[in-house]
C-alpha cells in the first residue's frame, strides 16, 4: 500500500467521528463490551495501545465487533506492525516515525498515522506522501497553537493530535482547519471500566461524538 493510500484510508477512519478513543487495556474480558459500549456511543474508531499484555488479545475481540474499527496504536518496530495486523487491526498510530517502520506499514497493506511534532517532521513525512499524520504530544509541544501554526505553511496535511487532550481542550483542537479528529482517553476512564460500567461510557462517547469541528 503506498503512502497515498495509506493517507487515504487513514482521513476515511478519521472522518468516522471527531474522537477516536485512546484505550490502554488491561484485562481482555473487558476489550469487546468497551468496544461495543464506544460504538454505541457513536465512536466507531478505536485505538488499543501495544502497552500491555493484553493489547493484541484486546485487539482480536474488539475486531469482532459490528460496526468497530479497531486500530493499533502505539507501533514502534516492524513486529508491532506485523503483530497488530495479524490480530485483526484495520490501522495503526505511531508515536513517531522510522523507515522501518514506514515500510513494514506499507508492506503489510496497515495504513498508519505516523508521529510528528515539528514542521521538519511533518515535512518529511508530506515528502515521503503521508499526507494524514498524527500530532503528538500534542499539549507537550505547543497544543493547538502551535498546530495552527504548522498548518500556516503546510495547509496540505491534516491531523489527528493526540496526548493531553481532553473535555477541557478538545474544542481549541477541533476548530483548526487541518484537523480531522483527536485522539483521547477520557471517554473510557479505567475505573469505569474496571466497574464494567458500559453504560457510563456510552453516555461519554455519545457526548464525543457530538463534538465537531
Amino acid at each position: 500500500m503506498t503512502p497515498a493510500a495509506q493517507s487515504a484510508k487513514a482521513e476515511e477512519i478519521c472522518r468516522l467521528a471527531p474522537v477516536v478513543p485512546v484505550l490502554v487495556v488491561e484485562d481482555m474480558t473487558s476489550a469487546a463490551p468497551l468496544a461495543r459500549a464506544l460504538v454505541a456511543g457513536g465512536l466507531p474508531a478505536l485505538e488499543v495501545t501495544l502497552r500491555t499484555p493484553a493489547a493484541l488479545d484486546a485487539i482480536r475481540a474488539m475486531a469482532g465487533v459490528e460496526g468497530g474499527v479497531v486500530g493499533a496504536g502505539t507501533l514502534i518496530t516492524p513486529a508491532d506492525v506485523k503483530a497488530a495486523k495479524a490480530a485483526g487491526a484495520r490501522f495503526g498510530v505511531s508515536p513517531g516515525a522510522t523507515d522501518s517502520l514506514l515500510k513494514a506499514c506499507e508492506d503489510e497493506g496497515l495504513p498508519v498515522l505516523p508521529g510528528a511534532a515539528t514542521a521538519t517532521e511533518v515535512m518529511a513525512l508530506l515528502e515521503r506522501g503521508y499526507t494524514v499524520q498524527k500530532f503528538f504530544p500534542a499539549e507537550a509541544s505547543g497544543g493547538a497553537p502551535a498546530l495552527a501554526a504548522i498548518g500556516a505553511p503546510i495547509p496540505q496535511v491534516r491531523f489527528c493530535p493526540t496526548g493531553g487532550i481532553g473535555p477541557a481542550n478538545v474544542g481549541n483542537y477541533l476548530k483548526l482547519a487541518n484537523v480531522l479528529c483527536v485522539g483521547g482517553s477520557w471517554v473510557a476512564p479505567k475505573d469505569r471500566v474496571a466497574a464494567g460500567d458500559w453504560a457510563a461510557i456510552t453516555a461519554l462517547a455519545r457526548e464525543a461524538a457530538a463534538l465537531r469541528a
